[in-house]
Order: C-alpha cells, then structure tokens, then sequence
C-alpha cells in the first residue's frame, strides 16, 4: 500500500509540474496533494518495513481491493485542494471513475478546469489501465480469478509460448507495450491537428479504454476531422484486445494472433455490429448523428466511421463520444445496451464480462447439445486448440451469474433511489461494466451528476466490482475469508 501511494504521489507531483508549464493557478495546491500522498506512503512503507514479505492468496485479494480504494482516497486530493471538486462524494465518484477507466464524470464543464487537474484526471484512467493488464495478466491467474487462471497459458511461466517466466519480467514488458502505445497515438494525433495537451490526455484516455476527455463534447469536438476519429478508433481497438497479443505481433508471430479465438470473435463481432449500425443510420435519414455535428444525410463515410467509433467505444468500454447513439432508433439502442454485457479481451485495460467468457459459454451451451445426445460421452470445450478444465468452465458460469445477479440489484438499487427504469438499468450496465455513458438521463451527452448522493456511492462501488473481476472484492465480505485455516 505504501508503494502504490508513493507512485500515486510522484504522479501528483508530475502533474503538478504540467500545472506549472501552463500557468494555472494550483501548481501549489497540487504539489502539496503530491507530497502528502508520498508522506504517506513512506510512513506505511516505514512502518511495514520489517514484516514479513510473503504473499499468498489471502493477502492478494486484499492487496488488490484495498489498494484500489486506498490509490482513490489519495486521488481525490488534488480536486479537494485546488477546489475543483468541493465535494467529497463528487470527488470519490470521479476519482474512482478515473482509476477504474470507466469514464463517468460529474463535471458539467470540463473546459473550464486547470490544465494541471485535467491531467490529473487523465493521469488516473493510465494508472489504473496498467494496473489492470497486470492484475489480469500476472496476478488473477494465480488468484484463480473469474476464470483469469485461463490465461495463466499467456502469462508467466516456463513454457516457450508464454510471455516470461516471472511475473515482475512479464509486468516490464507489458509497461513498455503500454506506454509505447501511449506515444505512438500522442505523435500521430498530434500529427492530425489535435494540440500537445489534448493528445497527450486522449492518449492516456484511449490506451486505458477510460474515456475521460478534455472537451464537453468528447470526441464529437472533432467531428470536423475524421482523421483523428480514425486514429483514436484504431487504438481503442488495439486497447480492447489482448496485451499480449500486441507482444506476440512485435515479435512478429503473427500467426498467434490470427489463430487466436478470441481476437476473432472480437473482431468479427466489431465487424458485423458495425455493419448493422451503418447501415441504419445511412438509412435513416431523421437520425442525427451528433448535436454538435449533424450528419450530412447521404454521406456514408460518415455513417460508417460514427459507427464504427461508438461500437468499438462501447464493446471496449472507453466510452468517448462522437454522437448520442441513444437517439438512432430504439433498434440500434437495444443493440448497444446489449454491448455493454461484452467487454473487450482478457488481458486488455478493457472492463466487461470479456469476450473470452462469453466465447466458452457459448462454446459450452452448444456442447450441450451433444451431451444430451450422448449423455455417456465425455465431451471437453476447447480454446486455442487446448482442452478447458471443467472447474474454470463452472468458474466463468458462476461470473457470468453474479455479474448479472449485481446487474439486477444495482439497477433496482438505483430505482430505489429514485432514477427511471431506462436510467437505472443503463447506469448500472455501466458502471458495472467500466464503460461510462449509459441509457435515459444518463445517455452519453449528459452526466452522472444528476445522482444522488447515495447514487453515487453505490455506482462508485460497481465500478469497483466490475473493474476487479467481483470475486476479488465479494471474497472480502464473507465470512470464511475472514476465518484461520
């Protein structure tokens, strides 16, 4: 806990510097959250020094949990000391929005923010983006998270095929993907028009799949350039896929991409959701496709690309907007509800029920069919050419039931409190799923400050949930965790 507030707090101070570069008037106020943080975590490092440094699974689900809360505490100092975000609820909310990538804000005017805490608030989605690549990649599979252990093929190991031997190795190599993404898209939309502090934010945005944005108007400030639309389309893409994919291309095995289940079905499901969207809004000559940038009727380019950017934008839970996909017919906004139960890949910064788990349901469903025909026959479900153990097929079964079961009770939560069924079931799809714009009062040109206080809390706590596979903080409240073996 002690490290991860004094990485917390360096990333404070690198704000602060940016804070000073422009001029803002809270360079001071964030300084001293910068330092604050790294007091803190030097006296709990200080503290623990001489304990003993042992790691089982027990203390894995707790350092994961409770070192998310703990970098959201942090987080919120540089909003409650410059003022930005006077309240401590809103500042939670946004904070854990942010370390979470699930992209949902309670600001109404975001321009109008110090450049040193939009860069704060950008800076929380890359922390929190890498953090998640390597809890999926090197720490859930040995967790035995949500099914996570799956990837344990992909990850650290002795084998040839996978990533690197040791967990600290594999974390390097993943940072150094990560931020050498990060660069690549600063430099190219930079290139397309977009100013060196925009890009650097959207980057750190995109690469996270978090969605927060500079402007008001998200990625529909741009509507005018499709080209940086393309650009951020294209690493979104890769950010929804699996990091270590991107590892395996570096390296040019290419072969491993294409041969991999889940990448197909996540790029054909992209494709043909894409297809069906354009087609209805080309079609559809009364759909706006953005109220800061109506769609030029008969322009399938335009069509094709505002497609494109919300589908990818909702299966891999970024969550930038180009347009409010929630005005182009009840058709397609079924459809896209229906993508917020999807998810990019494992091993992405993406949020959601994943791909992969959807893919071995599906998988495991039709097998069912046979067994019913052969009820003697031991029939496995296969992935990637290897069979899958029975237990992580009952593990993603069980996921895949909580994840809907925390679905249910958060909506009826939200109801509860007050919002209409179209606003409680898409606010809690969101924020269980990390994704960011949501259905009713929550749809994608509005915000989450319209909640109520306790509203607010509670998405707080989904975001939480969702982000960590559930089991890894549902563990936490009960009872037996608590117990000696």
């Amino acid at each position: 806990m002690g490290l991860l507030l004094l990485c917390n707090g360096a990333f404070m101070v690198l704000s602060a510097i940016v804070s000073g570069l422009y001029a803002d008037g809270v360079t001071m106020e964030m300084s001293f959250a910068g330092m604050t943080t790294v007091l803190m975590g030097i006296l709990l490092m200080y503290a623990t020094k001489n304990h003993k440094k042992e790691i089982k699974k027990r203390e894995g689900y707790m350092i994961v949990t409770f070192g998310w809360v703990f970098m959201t505490l942090s987080g919120m100092l540089p909003y409650l000391f410059t003022g930005s975000i006077p309240s401590v609820t809103n500042a939670f909310f946004e904070t854990m929005s942010g370390y979470t990538t699930t992209g949902a804000s309670i600001l109404n005017d975001i321009e109008v923010l110090p450049k040193g805490i939009l860069f704060w608030r950008s800076t929380t989605h890359w922390i929190g983006g890498m953090g998640i690549i390597v809890l999926a990649i090197a720490i859930l599979p040995l967790l035995g998270i949500g099914g996570m252990q799956l990837f344990a093929a992909e990850a650290p190991g002795p084998s040839a095929d996978k990533l690197h031997p040791r967990i600290t190795d594999t974390a390097k190599r993943l940072w150094f993907i990560y931020v050498g993404y990060t660069v690549a898209e600063v430099i190219l939309l930079r290139v397309a028009g977009m100013d060196l502090f925009d890009a650097m934010n959207h980057a750190m945005a995109t690469l996270s799949t978090g969605g927060f944005s500079t402007k008001n108007a998200s990625l529909a400030y741009w509507n005018d350039n499709p080209l940086i639309q393309y650009i951020v389309i294209f690493f979104m893409f890769v950010a929804g896929a699996n990091f270590v994919l991107s590892y395996f291309a570096f390296k040019g095995r290419i072969q491993k991409i294409i041969s991999d289940y889940e990448f197909r079905f996540y790029a054909l499901l992209v494709f043909g959701v894409t297809v069906v969207a354009t087609l209805v809004i080309y079609f559809q000559a009364n759909v706006p496709v953005s109220e800061y940038h109506p769609m030029i009727l008969g322009s399938f380019e335009s069509s094709l690309r505002h497609a494109l950017f919300q589908v990818i934008s909702v299966i891999t839970t970024t969550g930038f907007v180009t347009a409010d996909f929630t005005s182009w017919t009840p058709f397609l906004t079924i459809v896209f509800f229906g993508l917020m139960f999807v998810g990019g890949s494992a091993g992405s910064t993406a949020g959601g029920v994943k791909v992969v788990r959807h893919l071995l349901m599906i998988k495991n469903g039709i097998l069912e069919f046979k067994r019913t025909l052969h009820p003697s026959a031991i029939i496995p479900v296969r992935y990637n050419g290897k069979t899958v153990p029975e237990n992580i097929i009952y593990n993603i079964l069980g996921f895949f039931i909580i994840y809907m079961l925390l679905f249910i009770i958060g909506a009826v939560v939200l109801g509860f409190l007050g919002l209409d069924f179209e606003s409680a079931i898409g606010g809690a799809a969101s924020s269980l799923g990390n994704i960011g714009p949501a259905l009713g009062s929550l749809h994608p040109l509005t915000n989450f400050d319209s909640l109520p206080v306790l509203g607010k809390w509670w998405c707080a706590f989904l975001m939480l949930l969702g982000r960590l596979e559930l089991f890894t903080v549902l563990i936490l409240f009960t009872p037996f965790f608590w117990k000696r073996a």
